[in-house]
């Protein structure tokens, strides 16, 4: 099933969980197939961040003075 279009946080999780329903039913998300479930949620995090234009790290860094 094709990932949704859009940024926003639903749009995102919509995707992740569309990942996961996936690699549940039949072990392999896209071309990967990853061995454990913690692989397989960090690869769908990844694809559906990597489908709306974000990165992982949202947090501002801290500057040292």
């Amino acid at each position: 099933m094709p990932l949704k279009k859009g940024t926003s946080q639903a749009v995102v999780s919509s995707n992740i969980k569309t990942r996961m329903h996936e690699w549940e039913e039949e072990g392999s998300i896209g071309s990967s197939h990853p061995a454990t479930k913690q692989k397989a949620v960090e690869q769908a995090v990844a694809i559906s961040l990597k489908k709306a234009g974000k990165s992982r790290n949202t947090q501002p860094r801290e500057h040292k003075k």
